[in-house]
């Protein structure tokens, strides 16, 4: 295989460009099962901020109870990069494809089972126990969904314009966000607060088994990455053992620590924008009668988002990812200053102006990210690499990001939120994305044909 990274166009395994309405397709899949893994998992997030901890941990004080439920939230965490090392290994070893369908089908098979879930006053402690379980399962399965969905967009696409094909899986997670938050919104916005908490919010995730279903049916007519085949095809030829994970460390070290540096600031502040949003409204900042509001709002930064996502992936197509990256990364920073004061506001303009910004500003990172990542790694390792990248920062971003915003603001009880703390936090996490990026190569337009694993 070649280790050439001059501008190409790729080209299938006949040699052959391939035809843009097949490209069309495998991103059209990649985006439906990508959004309906994301709704699946973003669910869990909007739940556990908004019931799970008084549904879960009723014992507990208001604060406390939702950050136990953030807990369990965080766990599914854990399991994202055994998920990405699992489904990575497969992926790279017998083919993207089958990798996403299973990961699809396990996802819908755990979220399923927790709008079945009885709660803690039904079977005690056992609930909370059983919440973690399918928590773990998500988590597992997500952690294989990343990689396979962004890889058969930018493996399947042309090279000069793989940042706008390979954004469309991330716009596929905004796009899971925002039916997450549609389904939560309407609920809300038609039940009684009794009537959500004693049987309103399993209709999400029970709807969750409509759309893996169509998710399934679209990702099974799509056909396996060109690129990902000639690599196969070529490591066929070598008489030694492939182990992706051990040679994704052994000749990519370096690139798996940027691309977890690189995550931070993106991580957490999405984090930070849509989930830490509604527990400082619900629980510092408003009452109960709050939710609604907030819901709306993260509703419509949901839909600017997904707009944003496929125009900031074709910019980078004509700049570069590392110059949308860092204003992102400066951005976030410089919002999280600014944020919290238009939320507590309760004012519904100052409250959709600072979701629609923040998540505009992650755009910047985000969309890039996956073209970025994908172009990090050679073929027959890059959906291990990719993954174990993305999914190990996860732990460290994402999954503690609410339990330390929480923690950071300080009790409900005392009436003050220490907002300046959770601003210092996230400049923080954005200096080091800011350092990771300037680590990284330019990497725009480059070939995806190139491997050192192969190279000898």
């Amino acid at each position: 295989m070649s280790t050439d990274t001059s501008t190409t166009t790729a080209t299938g395994a006949s040699g052959t460009p391939p035809q843009r309405t097949s490209i069309v397709k495998v991103v059209f899949a990649s985006l439906v099962g990508t959004a309906v893994e994301w709704y699946d998992f973003f669910l869990y997030g909007s739940a556990a901020a908004l019931v799970f901890g008084t549904l879960f941990f009723p014992e507990s004080e208001p604060a406390t109870a939702t950050l136990l439920a953030f807990g369990t939230y965080a766990l599914g965490f854990v399991a994202r990069p055994l998920g990405g090392v699992v489904f990575g290994h497969f992926g790279d070893r017998v083919g993207r494809k089958k990798m996403l369908v299973f990961s699809l089908f396990l996802m819908g098979v755990a979220t399923f089972a927790i709008g079945l879930l009885p709660t803690f006053e039904a079977i005690g402690v056992a609930a909370p126990l059983l919440l973690l379980l399918c928590r773990l399962l998500q988590g597992f399965a997500v952690g294989g969904e990343w990689g396979g969905a962004v890889l058969m967009a930018a493996e399947h696409g042309d090279d000069s314009q793989r940042g706008f094909w390979s954004s469309w899986p991330q716009a596929g997670v905004a796009l899971g966000n925002l039916l997450a938050t549609g389904v939560l919104w309407i609920l809300a916005a038609v039940q009684s607060d009794d009537a959500f908490n004693a049987w309103g919010w399993r209709i999400p995730f029970l709807l969750s088994a409509v759309l893996v279903a169509v998710g399934l049916w679209v990702r099974l007519s799509i056909e396996e990455s060109p690129v990902f085949a000639d690599a196969k095809a070529e490591l066929a030829t070598k008489e030694k053992a492939h182990l992706p994970l051990v040679e994704v460390f052994r000749k990519y070290p370096k690139e798996v620590f940027v691309a977890m540096g690189m995550r931070m600031a993106e991580n957490i502040s999405y984090y930070l924008f849509t989930i830490i949003s509604i527990s400082f409204l619900t629980l510092y900042a408003g009452t109960a009668d709050d939710k609604p509001l907030i819901l709306k709002a993260l509703l419509i930064g949901a839909v600017v988002h997904f707009i944003t996502i496929p125009l900031v992936g074709a910019l980078s197509d004509r700049v570069g990812r590392r110059p949308l990256y860092l204003v992102g990364a400066v951005g976030v920073a410089a919002w999280s200053w600014i944020f919290f004061d238009l939320i507590a506001s309760r004012s519904e303009g100052k409250i959709i102006l600072a979701i629609c910004v923040g998540l505009v500003l992650h755009a910047l990172m985000y969309s890039p990210q996956a073209a970025f990542f994908s172009e990090l790694f050679g073929t027959s390792v890059r959906y291990t690499g990719a993954s174990v990248g993305y999914q190990l920062a996860s732990i460290f971003a994402g999954a503690l990001a609410p339990i330390i915003a929480i923690d950071l603001l300080g009790s409900a009880s005392e009436g003050t939120a220490n907002v300046h703390k959770v601003a210092i936090y996230m400049t923080i996490a954005s200096v080091i994305t800011i350092v990771a990026v300037l680590f990284a190569k330019e990497t725009r337009a480059t070939s995806l044909r190139h491997d050192r694993v192969l190279e000898h």
